[in-house]
């Protein structure tokens, strides 16, 4: 389903927007804000699949951010099962360059990366794909819309009520 904000119908009628996507069809998008140390620079880095995330995606995007990143990283993310599996916290304590930090259960207000989907989301928002490859460009259409805009990922940081350090340069 695609995510609607206003549509027009007839007075009375519910607005139906038809896709041939079928409900299980669907893009899982991994993301995260790298910013460097001294806050001077922002870059998004995603990784998507079209069936569910498991623990071994969350290993390859990691390493993938290993490769792309010099120096430590410091993950900043939610308790979600997904990233406690014992696969990944073994990745994890592997990796003496990457050091966690967890968010509160279920605090999506102070986690970055939740402002990048609502992007995504805006971006998706009345749009129609009538294919799960039309959809996948799509996304990758919207996540290049932020990607391309220091301004929009300095904002997904301005969204959180939460004042590192690290972000003191934030725009």
């Amino acid at each position: 389903m695609s995510p609607l904000k206003r549509s027009w119908s007839p007075r009375g009628k519910t607005p139906i927007i038809r896709t041939s996507i079928t409900h299980h069809a669907r893009i899982n998008v991994i993301g995260a804000l790298a910013i460097t140390p001294g806050g001077e620079r922002i870059r998004l880095v995603t990784q998507s699949h079209r069936h569910s995330v498991t623990g071994e995606q969350i290993i390859a995007f990691l390493k993938r951010l290993l490769r792309a990143i010099r120096g430590p990283i410091v993950l900043v993310w939610d308790n979600a099962p997904i990233h406690t599996r014992k696969s990944v916290r073994e990745f994890i304590a592997a990796h003496s360059r990457l050091t966690v930090s967890n968010f509160p259960s279920y605090a999506p207000e102070l986690n970055p990366v939740e402002f990048v989907w609502t992007q995504l989301s805006e971006f998706l928002a009345g749009r129609t794909p009538m294919h799960i490859t039309e959809l996948a460009k799509l996304v990758h259409s919207g996540l290049q819309r932020t990607r391309a805009s220091a301004k929009r990922m300095w904002a997904c940081l301005r969204g959180t009520p939460l004042r590192w350090r690290a972000w003191r340069h934030v725009r």
